[in-house]
């Protein structure tokens, strides 16, 4: 592996740096604080790193004022972690406690920074969501009924598209990882394993390479399939299956997602120029991908390549999105999507097609935008199908 192991977490400067940006978007939109309370954003603006996201009892907060360093609205179960981050104002509430639960202090808190009548930015578009419960939200409103509330996603998305040096080095590294392990897929899987063996032994070679997690991991076996989001199950691998892996492994709670096809033993005809297509369309992606191409430019450019190689469609409904903390984020590689690309962006590219009824066939890697043309994290696939055996 090269480049070594990154440091986790961050520097003060890079939440710092990060905080500094969204108030001056703030300023721009008239908002006198923004309020999160996802991990994802609240992880973007304070460093806060947990698992305990999984349990969905209690809410958390984080406000964002005009100037300044975050300020958290958290459980007392939370505090001792939040205190480890660079975040220095901390209030806590006995929670749960789902009679006031930490509502009345984030009213306060959100009064005290932006004032009775103040305009607070919540994220409210496409790929957020209100992590706290409607009726909270609801009271929160009514406590605050001079205040607006006003959707501040473009703010949240504007940021955390573009990634920094120190975000891509994790991302990088895990991609370094997972590229290594799916090279060992030769000689870790067999025929007569089943999927549900094939699974488990791949995400534990993840594991033992350095991959903090292996949370997304989806795939399929056989000659031909078309629901590739499935968990396994206890079908035997056969002599001239198809494989598909696809996962999203996680270093640092930053994620890969590109996934590989190969075969067993053999592969016909049919796949095998499938698999030519798509790579050919990833090709044809990276050749245009530069920053002010647009992701529908993108979209278009493996579109062609799909279309001219027979394609009998492409249900997902994209060829790619942006990657980061969340092994899917803003943007959409679409026909319609039209997002400006930048330098820094982490996307992937992702092209797909069904090359026989219920016989999808995609490939996806991983790359930073750069000004003089694409970084690969990953590392690119085989031209031609691999095949085991």
């Amino acid at each position: 592996m090269t480049g070594g192991v990154p440091p986790r977490g961050f520097p003060d400067a890079e939440f710092d740096r990060r905080v500094t940006a969204a108030q001056v978007l703030m300023d721009e939109r008239g908002i006198d604080a923004l309020l999160v309370c996802t991990e994802p954003e609240v992880r973007y603006f304070t460093g806060f790193f947990t698992p305990f996201w999984q349990s969905p009892t209690r809410p958390w907060f984080v406000v964002v004022p005009p100037t300044g360093r975050p300020i958290a609205v958290v459980p007392g179960i939370g505090e001792e972690t939040m205190g480890e981050t660079w975040v220095e104002d901390i209030r806590t509430w006995p929670a749960p406690r789902p009679d006031d639960d930490g509502i009345t202090l984030l009213s306060q808190t959100l009064v005290e920074v932006a004032g009775r009548m103040g305009r607070i930015g919540l994220p409210m578009g496409h790929e957020t969501h209100l992590r706290m419960p409607l009726s909270d939200y609801d009271t929160l409103r009514r406590s605050l009924d001079g205040a607006a509330f006003v959707d501040a996603t473009s703010i949240v998305r504007d940021l955390r598209m573009t990634k920094s040096e120190l975000e891509i080095a994790k991302m990088r590294h895990i991609c370094e990882i997972v590229s290594c392990a799916f090279e060992g897929i030769p000689g870790l899987l067999a025929v007569g394993m089943t999927e549900r063996e094939a699974f488990a032994a791949f995400k534990v070679d993840l594991l033992r390479r350095g991959a903090d997690d292996v949370p997304y991991l989806v795939g399929a076996t056989g000659p031909g399939f078309s629901n590739v989001i499935k968990q396994p199950d206890d079908r035997v691998i056969e002599r001239g299956d198809l494989l598909m892996f696809d996962t999203g492994s996680v270093f640092d709670g930053y994620s890969s997602d590109f996934d590989r096809y190969y075969a067993f033993d053999e592969a016909d005809e049919a796949a095998r120029r499938a698999y030519e297509t798509v790579w050919e369309a990833t090709e044809a992606g990276l050749s245009v991908l530069r920053p002010g191409t647009t992701t529908s430019d993108l979209w278009a450019a493996m579109a062609e390549v799909l279309s001219q190689g027979g394609s009998l469609g492409n249900p997902v409904g994209r060829l790619g999105h942006g990657l980061g903390m969340q092994v899917t984020e803003w943007p959409s590689n679409s026909q319609d999507d039209g997002t400006v690309i930048t330098d820094g962006m982490v996307l992937t590219l992702e092209p797909g097609l069904t090359w026989e009824p219920g016989k999808m066939m995609l490939h996806e890697e991983n790359v930073v935008v750069r000004a003089d043309g694409p970084e690969l994290l990953s590392r690119r696939a085989p031209a031609e199908i691999p095949i085991i055996g």
